[in-house]
C-alpha cells in the first residue's frame, strides 16, 4: 500500500539544550541512520544507559525480519517462495496487527499490495513495468490479506505464490514501538523516539515540567518552506503521518504521475482528496497502519469508523468539492493542540 512515507515531522522539543549541571537527571540524545532514513532518540536519565550500538543492533535485527530491501530478511525469503521460513516475534506482531487493521478498514489497509508497489516502481528495484487496466486486474489476483495465513508453527502460507508482502506502511511505526520498549526496559521513564518521521513519546519532559511537543507539517507547503499546520502535546502516544504530497514518480514517456500510496481495492496509484492523515494511538504500529488506510478510504467512511475507535486521535487534511483545503479533527485530537 505504501512503500515509505517521507513525511517531514518537526519535533519541537527534540533538541532542546538545557539541563542544569546540578540536576541529577540529564537529557541524552542518540542519533543514527536506519530503514533508508534517520532516527533520533531523546531520553531523560541520571546516566547514559543507552548506546548507539545497541539501537543499531536492535534495528538491524528488525530489518532482518521485515525489510524487503534486504534479500537475506525473512520477509524477502517468504516473498521469494520459501514456505519453510519460521518467522520471529517481529513478523508475528506485524502480521497480526496488519490482519486486524485489514479487517477493521474493510481491506483498505493491505500489506499484500507488494506486487503492485513493485509494478509502479516503488519497490526495492525501483523498476516500473508497463501497466494497463488488464495487467492491474491480473496483479490484483495476488492481493488480499485473506489469502495468506500465519500457521501455528510460525510458517506462512500463501494462496498464490506470487503474493508479495510489503509491511513498509506499518513496520516503521512498529520499529518505534520496539525501540521505545527497549528504552523502558532500561528503566527510562521519560523519552521520545523518532524513526523516519514516526514518533512515540512517553512520560514527559520532566526537566522542564512539561509535555513533549511535536509539530505537523503543512502538506500544501513546498519542501523548502517547512511550515507547521499544528503543534500538539504528546504523552504515551505514538504518532504517524501519511501523505501523497512528496513522494511521486513520473513516467518518462507519458508524463503520468504516480503517488506511492496504492488503493488495494482498485490497484490504482492516484492522488485522492486526502492530502495527509495524521494518526495518534497508544501504539505507533496502529497509528502507522491506520494513517495509510485513511489516505485511500472515503473520508465519510473514515469518520464512521472513528466513532467506534476512540483510541485513535486523527487529523485529516483534504480538499473539498470546490478544491479548497479543509481539516477534519477528532475531538480527542483537538484536546492535544497547543495554541
Amino acid at each position: 500500500m505504501e512503500l515509505k512515507k517521507l513525511v517531514s515531522l518537526f519535533v519541537c522539543a527534540f533538541f532542546l539544550i538545557g539541563c542544569n549541571e546540578n540536576q541529577k537527571e540529564k537529557i541524552f540524545v542518540v542519533q543514527g541512520e536506519a530503514q533508508g532514513s534517520t532516527y533520533a532518540i531523546k531520553y531523560i536519565h541520571s546516566s547514559e544507559v543507552i548506546k548507539k550500538a545497541a539501537i543499531d543492533s536492535l534495528l538491524v535485527a528488525f530489518d532482518l525480519s521485515l525489510s524487503t530491501y534486504r534479500p537475506d530478511s525473512k520477509i524477502s525469503k517468504i516473498n521469494a517462495g520459501d514456505s519453510a521460513i519460521v518467522v520471529d516475534d517481529f513478523f508475528v506482531e506485524t502480521f497480526k496487527t496488519s490482519q486486524n487493521i485489514y479487517q477493521v478498514t474493510n481491506g483498505f489497509f493491505d500489506p499484500t499490495i507488494g506486487v503492485l508497489v513493485n509494478a509502479y516502481g516503488f519497490g526495492p528495484t525501483n523498476e516500473k513495468i508497463d501497466l494497463n487496466p488488464s495487467k492491474i486486474d491480473s496483479l490484483l489476483t495476488f492481493v488480499g490479506f485473506d489469502k495468506v495465513k500465519l500457521n501455528n508453527n510460525r510458517t506462512i502460507s500463501k494462496k498464490h505464490s506470487e503474493t508479495y508482502f510489503d509491511f513498509n506502511a506499518i513496520a516503521q511505526g512498529y520499529s518505534v514501538d520496539v525501540v521505545t520498549d527497549f528504552l523502558k526496559s532500561k528503566g527510562i521513564q521519560n523519552g521520545i523516539v523518532e524513526i523516519g518521521g514516526e514518533i512515540f513519546a512517553f512520560g514527559s519532559n520532566s526537566l522542564e515540567n512539561k509535555n513533549w511537543v511535536v509539530g505537523i507539517d503543512d502538506p500544501t507547503q513546498s519542501p523548502e518552506e517547512r511550515t507547521l499546520i499544528a503543534k500538539i502535546k504528546l504523552e504515551n502516544l505514538g504518532m504517524a503521518t501519511s501523505g501523497n504530497y512528496r513522494k511521486v514518480k513520473e513516467d518518462s514517456l507519458t508524463g503520468q504521475k504516480y503517488v506511492h500510496i496504492i488503493n488495494p481495492k482498485t490497484g490504482l496509484s492516484e492522488q485522492g482528496n486526502i492530502l495527509s492523515a495524521t494518526v495518534l494511538a497508544p501504539k505507533c504500529i496502529d497509528a502507522d497502519g491506520f494513517a495509510t488506510a485513511f489516505m485511500v478510504m472515503d473520508i465519510e467512511d473514515t469518520k464512521k469508523l472513528l466513532l467506534s475507535r476512540k483510541e485513535l486521535y486523527v487529523l485529516l487534511i483534504y480538499t473539498d468539492e470546490n478544491n479548497q483545503i479543509q481539516q477534519y479533527k477528532t475531538d480527542n485530537f483537538k484536546e492535544l493542540l497547543i495554541d
